[in-house]
């Protein structure tokens, strides 16, 4: 894998900051986008703009063939069996909404569990409060192991027969923690439950097979793998989809409309009402043409050596706290003591190193660390040992800075 090849198809990256060389280390907040990615925008608006599926005129056409090109796409790089699988929604949080919405409230009454962990992103807590709420339901969480991990024991224990739903994330955006998302999925289906894997820090880096992993739904965003933002898709299980009702209702998604009653398209379009994010998916389509280029193998053994040697690098640093397990995605959480993250990453962007500072959309997560916010520093295929260097020489430059202030 040629990192100095890949870091050139990415024109953010050749530009300073402050000064300096630009050190982006924020890709779980958002990755930055190839230019064959912004040339698929481009070019869609430049040559084929027009709405999809309603024209026959050759620019609707055009635009029909690559907006479900690109769902076939999706198809693929997940392998679901079939693209009435795959939904267009708006990112992760609409996904997960969708079937908090459609699935949950049609699926759960008093005395049912929806099962969680407090590693989630608040988008994976935040609607199944309200589901729960309207339905008379109960919410139970996984609770954590001292190192952020998941035991399959509590897993277990946890996943009664009275659990209708299980919803967790592949990938922790805080703890970099990977979750066994196949024997979770058959301890839910052994009691009864589905299961929804929020996916938005799991497919941008690392192969996903939704077959193999046997989950029922699956959430992910084309902004957190070199894809436009705007853009995200909802897998789900056909026989669970046909089942369910749309949570958005207008033209596209219709069949018949009558003065009193209206019916619904098929797959996966009746999930899919009002002008679609055409240029989102053509982008999305165009981001994992360029990630199956590169190797979804290979970007996942990149990261791992990077999170090893990142790890090594910045516990030698004195006073800094590292959060999270040994094996972990490309992502490093952390804090320097006596410094607030937002002055730590303040002082880091001064040396022209972007890295995230806050809780995270994890706020449940913070309070189970006994922390208010951390810093974090998150890796994608463009990055080096370099980065890794700059980053800690920055920390310590943050480190004696507020030494010698307080």
């Amino acid at each position: 894998m040629d990192v100095k090849a890949i870091r050139q198809e990415f024109p953010i990256l050749q530009q300073e900051v402050n000064g300096h060389p630009l050190v982006y280390l924020d890709s779980s907040a958002t990755s930055q986008k190839p230019a064959s990615v912004i040339d698929a925008v481009n070019n869609y608006y430049r040559e084929d703009n027009s709405n999809v599926h309603r024209g026959v005129h050759t620019l609707g056409t055009r635009a029909t063939e690559k907006y479900e090109g690109a769902r076939e796409k999706v198809r693929r790089f997940i392998n679901a069996k079939s693209t009435a699988e795959i939904i267009f929604t708006r990112g992760t949080t609409t996904a997960i909404n969708t079937v908090a919405s459609s699935y949950g409230q049609a699926n759960l009454e008093p005395g049912d569990e929806v099962v969680i962990t407090q590693m989630e992103h608040h988008s994976n807590i935040i609607p199944w409060q309200q589901v729960v709420k309207k339905t008379g339901a109960t919410l139970k969480y996984i609770p954590l192991q001292d190192d952020g991990t998941v035991s399959m024991e509590d897993v277990k224990k946890t996943v009664t027969s009275n659990t209708k739903i299980v919803a967790i994330t592949h990938v922790s955006n805080v703890l970099g923690t990977i979750n066994p998302i196949t024997d979770i999925a058959k301890v839910a289906h052994d009691q009864g439950a589905v299961l929804l894997v929020d996916g938005a820090q799991g497919a941008p880096h690392m192969q996903v097979d939704v077959q193999k992993m046997d989950c029922d739904f699956y959430a992910f965003s084309g902004h957190k793998m070199c894809g436009p933002t705007g853009i995200g898709v909802l897998y789900g299980k056909k026989e669970l989809l046909e089942k369910m009702e749309p949570v958005e209702f207008g033209g596209e998604m219709i069949d018949f409309v009558n003065l009193y009653d209206s019916t619904w398209k098929e797959l996966p379009w009746k999930f899919e009402g009002g002008t679609p994010i055409i240029a989102g998916a053509i982008g999305l389509g165009a981001a994992i043409d360029f990630l199956n280029e590169v190797g979804m193998d290979n970007i996942l053994e990149h990261e791992h050596k990077l999170a090893d040697y990142a790890m090594k690098q910045m516990r030698t640093i004195d006073g800094i706290s590292i959060f999270g397990p040994e094996e972990r995605a490309a992502l490093v959480t952390f804090n320097l003591d006596d410094v607030h993250p937002h002055d730590t990453a303040t002082a880091l962007d001064a040396e022209g190193i972007a890295v995230r500072a806050g809780h995270h959309c994890a706020q449940p997560l913070m309070r189970w660390l006994d922390v208010t916010a951390t810093a974090r520093a998150s890796f994608y295929l463009y990055n080096t040992e370099e980065d890794v260097d700059r980053l800690v020489d920055g920390l310590l430059k943050t480190k004696e800075f507020f030494g010698n202030v307080f």
